[in-house]
């Protein structure tokens, strides 16, 4: 059996692709800050009879991050796909006049550093494999900035253009890295995206393994 690794782990989006990938045959390494939600998320994917596990780290530290992936695939198997999808905080979504160089530590620790640090971490558990999926999910101001959330477009920007460097390097390894970008907010009520829908569309993604980039539904105009 190997592991689907979700970092950014919660009662939305992050349960329904657990769910999805679980009920597809993997055991789930649930990862995020917060020890009383991942329990509760353990215990509802336990009740449909999914093998899953909470690990709790925080993606702004890189030591902490690291061990929670090690320890993950050490306890439930090999991570073979890993999802980046951790919800950026409020302050880093200031507006770009009012965004100072210091303002920008924050953001791009928590969409570059430490998506870097969980590819290092999974990476030789995939080569050894011979096959990987890592699936970065990100909102619209990757491919279109705005000025009103300054810090989250220029991270989420490093973090698109990090994420298709790897996707052209490690395609011919059999890793297909892909992501997905989600125009507005995920509602239960969205037809495509809602956080069933999402969890259909990136478990469709890691089976194709076709183009990098992929759209929930199209840019407003």
């Amino acid at each position: 059996m190997t592991t689907f690794a979700l970092i950014g782990a919660g009662p939305g989006l992050g349960l329904s692709t657990a769910r999805l990938f679980g009920a597809a045959g993997h055991s789930v390494a649930l990862i995020a800050r917060n020890t009383q939600r991942l329990d509760g998320l353990t215990a509802e994917l336990a009740g449909d009879g999914i093998e899953a596990r909470g690990f709790a780290a925080d993606v702004l530290d890189i030591e902490s991050l690291t061990a929670a992936l090690y320890t993950a695939a050490a306890a439930l198997g090999p991570i073979e796909i890993l999802q980046y999808s951790p919800v950026p905080r409020a302050d880093f979504m200031k507006a770009v006049l009012d965004t100072s160089a210091d303002d920008l530590d924050a953001p791009l620790a928590f969409s570059v550093k430490g998506a870097v640090t969980a590819v290092n971490a999974v990476l030789p558990g995939m080569r050894e494999l011979g096959r990987g999926t890592l699936l970065f999910v990100n909102g619209s101001s990757a491919v279109r900035p705005n000025p009103n959330v300054a810090g989250t477009s220029i991270a989420f920007a490093a973090e698109s253009a990090y994420a298709v460097m790897l996707h052209d390097t490690l395609a011919p390894q059999n890793i297909h890295v892909a992501q997905l970008i989600i125009p507005g907010a995920i509602r239960p009520d969205a037809e495509h995206s809602s956080p069933d829908a999402l969890a259909q569309r990136l478990y469709a993604i890691h089976r194709e393994r076709a183009a990098f980039r992929h759209y929930a539904e199209p840019l407003p105009d």
